[in-house]
């Protein structure tokens, strides 16, 4: 006997288990015959996240390399990393991350029920990515003091290697990583789980503390600088785009949408 499963554009990602469940007269015979693994469809154009250029669903879910740009605006270094979405167990861990989210832990049922929506697991993954809010994330951010007990980030190439340390170390914080670092694990497991993604660098980055849309210095009469503000312009900052309609925004928001992985003081 043969099946064809037919699932809706819009279903819910993860693992699922078949069953055959067969009736006879007053009895019912069960037998579990497998799991199956849903996963977003880039090539589907009913889903959410699909891309209809083939070169960019290459490049933007199959492509396994890649690079991030880092250093500063007048020296920009090209670093190699491998994303290695399609590796040996990478899977499981992606969708076991999924699981053990705050959002999940609150709510399972109604977490569950919106995996359906990339903007949604999306959300969720950034979250995940960083373990700066004790949620059993995957890696811990750390910019100044001494690097010499742990990973410096500046070593990692991958995100193979950090994904397997995570779910060797039963799901405890790998140390350290920076923004490029949680950018590139963020999309490995964002193409694992079927969603376009890609990194962005961008250069003289500026860090608005206060909220006012500028990047304040104040100086005395003399001209000597007052170190009162805690705006900061940073030399790079690294971040995710990811692919999908926003039928909440209306159309004219369809397509890269940005995600930030890196720990961040909380926004208005």
């Amino acid at each position: 006997m043969n099946f064809t499963i037919s699932s809706p554009a819009n279903a819910v990602i993860g693992r699922y288990n078949l069953i055959l469940q067969v009736t006879s007269g007053n009895k019912i015979f069960s037998r579990f015959l497998g799991q199956f693994v849903l996963l977003f469809n880039p090539w589907c154009p009913g889903d959410d996240v699909y891309m209809a250029n083939e070169n960019e669903r290459q490049e933007y879910v199959l492509n396994e390399n890649g690079i991030i740009f880092v250093g500063n605006a007048k020296y920009i270094e090209a670093r190699g990393w491998y994303y290695g979405q399609f590796q040996d167990h990478l899977l499981n861990i992606c969708l076991t991350m999924l699981d053990l989210s705050l959002y999940y832990r609150q709510d399972p049922a109604i977490d569950v029920s919106r995996r359906g929506d990339p903007k949604y697991v999306g959300r969720v993954i950034s979250s995940m990515i960083n373990g700066n809010d004790n949620d059993n994330g995957v890696l811990l951010g750390k910019w100044q003091g001494s690097f010499h007990s742990h990973e410096n980030p500046s070593r990692w190439d991958g995100s193979v290697v950090i994904l397997q340390k995570w779910c060797q170390d039963n799901y405890k914080p790998v140390q350290y990583g920076q923004c490029w670092v949680f950018a590139g694990v963020m999309c490995t497991v964002l193409r694992c789980l079927g969603i376009p993604t890609r990194l962005v660098s961008n250069f003289n980055s500026a860090h608005d503390v206060d909220r006012n849309l500028s990047i304040d210095k104040y100086y005395d009469s003399s001209g000597k600088s007052l170190n009162i503000s805690k705006d900061s312009t940073w030399d790079y900052h690294v971040w995710n785009e990811s692919w999908f309609i926003r039928p909440d925004l209306g159309t004219s928001y369809n397509g890269w949408q940005v995600l930030d992985a890196t720990p961040q003081e909380q926004s208005r």
